[in-house]
């Protein structure tokens, strides 16, 4: 690590070191550019190594790779997620990519043609950005009178790690989609469950995973570029795969939703005079873009608070690049094999903007 002194200079600051910081590195390496990724985690594998114990993917390893070299094979199943930080370990190695780490950056401000990139470890000046932070250090807790009061566990996604601290309690689960359903079938093993959704939770069928999934999002991203009636993607056909243990949860019949409480108390859920006692919460309830340290550049609009994006560069902004925020900014680009087709457009485009000498 350097001193807090003078900023290193280089072509791109890449802030985020897990999947998508992995293949913006491995076109980055590609093109020549002087970079550095920066990552606040202390080990490689991005958020894969804080998932629950028994996640797996919802793909077989060779629809989950990033670009230049497939993920070794998992059998029998799916590969579960120590598997992909061992993948995304080896990959970090492969590709001899410059990740330094814990590096926490602070802030990222304009300076001069570039940016200016502020951690706990020191600075660094670039012509480009590419913020690949992801969501999991910004989980969304949603607020609802009396939530204080509840003197009974409550936990989100990003705690959870198995259910054996909730066996022999009743336990509620928030959340409509995969990380709630699948908590639910696990943790319904142990304890008795009380689900909760804000709307009737819909299933894929059975036989769709993740290898379809990305098909449909990639299908549905051309419709839009082409200007066809939108089918909706992933959207039309449902929320929740239909992994081995959700379906052998259906099967015990423990994957019926409630409506949602109005209100918490001290013991439990408030449904207008009704109070179901419970033990413990698990909100399953999302995630936002971790952007804070891009604050002082002020994004937002005005009048939609939403960042515009132009592809995956911010509006009006060529050197700033997003990547691996879900449709935001590509087509299936929060997951693995999706990720690696919006950096390489990304990385591209970047270069034809900000480092391509024009002729003369």
């Amino acid at each position: 690590m350097h001193s807090q002194g003078t900023p290193i200079t280089v072509d791109v600051v890449v802030i985020g070191g897990g999947q998508a910081g992995m293949a913006a590195g491995y076109y980055l390496r590609r093109s020549g550019r002087d970079f550095v990724i920066l990552d606040a985690e202390t080990a490689p594998g991005g958020s894969w190594q804080h998932y629950w114990d028994s996640l797996h993917l919802f793909s077989p390893a060779e629809y989950s790779s990033l670009p230049g070299w497939p993920m070794p094979g998992w059998s029998p199943g799916f590969p579960p997620a120590s598997h992909v930080v061992d993948y995304l370990t080896a990959y970090e190695t492969r590709y001899d990519l410059p990740v330094r780490r814990p590096v926490r950056v602070t802030s990222v401000t304009r300076s001069g043609d570039g940016y200016l990139v502020e951690s706990d470890h020191g600075s660094w000046s670039a012509r480009a950005v590419v913020n690949t932070t992801g969501t999991w250090r910004q989980p969304f807790w949603p607020i609802y009178p009396g939530i204080r009061e509840f003197t009974g566990t409550q936990i989100h996604t990003t705690s959870y790690r198995s259910p054996t601290p909730f066996a022999g309690s009743k336990v509620a689960v928030v959340g409509g989609g995969n990380s709630a359903a699948q908590i639910v079938a696990e943790v319904s093993t142990v304890a008795e469950t009380l689900w909760l959704t804000s709307r009737e939770p819909r299933f894929l069928p059975d036989d769709v995973d993740g290898r379809i999934l990305f098909d449909v999002a990639r299908e549905h991203a051309r419709e839009i570029a082409s200007g066809e009636t939108d089918s909706g993607g992933i959207a039309g056909l449902g929320d929740i795969v239909m992994v081995p243990p959700v379906q052998a949860a259906r099967e015990r019949g423990v994957m019926v939703a409630h409506p949602m409480f109005d209100r918490l108390t001290a013991t439990g859920l408030g449904f207008g005079d009704h109070v179901e006692q419970v033990d413990a919460i698990i909100w399953c309830t999302g995630f936002r873009p971790a952007l804070r340290h891009l604050q002082p550049l002020g994004l937002r609009d005005g009048d939609t608070g939403r960042i515009e994006l132009d592809g995956a560069h911010v509006a009006g902004e060529p050197g700033l690049i997003f990547l691996g925020y879900g449709d935001w900014t590509g087509p299936a680009s929060a997951t693995l094999i999706g990720v690696g087709r919006t950096a390489r457009d990304a990385i591209t485009a970047l270069d034809d903007d900000l480092f391509t000498v024009p002729a003369i």
